[in-house]
């Protein structure tokens, strides 16, 4: 998987690929990434890669040409690229999103700033429009790293354990369940008895059931779409 970014600023997006799993995935070669600034396309003489909403409003707006050329630049390199656009009036990401997108063989993450950039761009260069919450960030560049890293985790050789993906939250619409590690007893605090009896099938099924707490208390919304299902499947 080629991942590319469209971004002012390459330098907020190439440290998070120095360390951790994203290193090793780019070591590895499961990952490949690079950059393309639109003040490297800018045709103004001034390098401006920006400028005042035409109808009034506060603030400016990344003009067309240079984002145009640099989305294009990078189409060129790469067949069937996917390019996303990362703003807070896109749908919601989930992790559905990201396990469709682990599919593709190269991803444009194209990050706004300013006030956002101008409406033809993304009907002309843009298949996809995703945001990662009801918040406002500065940029787009954190947003396009958390799309990277979720979908990523779903490619082949990324992840050192590829079993951790099946248990992990969001699967089946269920947060994840409560986890502990040693020691035992911390603080006076116990962990839950029955996981450190070994055995496996109660395990599971107390894992379920605390997933199924943890979901209706904090994601009332997917515990619905849970019991929907059951229902449905009776």
């Amino acid at each position: 998987m080629h991942f590319s970014f469209v971004t002012l600023f390459p330098s907020l997006i190439e440290g998070y690929f120095s360390d951790s799993i994203m290193k090793r995935a780019l070591q590895s070669g499961a990952i490949t990434i690079d950059f393309s600034n639109p003040r490297d396309f800018t045709e103004d003489k001034h390098k401006k890669v920006d400028a005042p909403m035409i109808g009034g409003g506060a603030g400016m707006l990344l003009t067309p040409q240079p984002l145009t050329d640099a989305i294009r630049s990078q189409k060129t390199k790469y067949a069937n690229a996917h390019t996303i656009l990362l703003t807070p009036v896109g749908k919601k990401f989930t992790q559905n999103d990201a396990l469709r997108l682990a599919k593709k063989s190269h991803i444009i993450f194209v990050s706004g700033r300013y006030e956002g950039i101008d409406e033809r761009v993304v009907e002309s260069e843009i298949d996809e429009v995703f945001s990662i919450g009801d918040f406002i960030v500065s940029g787009g560049e954190l947003a396009s790293l958390v799309l990277c890293d979720a979908i990523a985790r779903n490619i082949k050789n990324v992840l050192g354990n590829e079993k951790s993906l099946k248990e992990e939250s969001f699967e089946d619409y269920i947060l994840e369940a409560p986890a502990f590690s040693k020691p035992d007893n911390f603080e006076e605090k116990s962990i839950i008895s029955e996981f450190s009896k070994g055995n496996h099938s109660k395990i599971t099924a107390l894992k379920r059931e605390l997933s199924l707490r943890k979901t209706q208390y904090f994601r009332p919304d997917l515990y619905k779409k849970v019991v929907k299902r059951h229902k449905n499947e009776k």
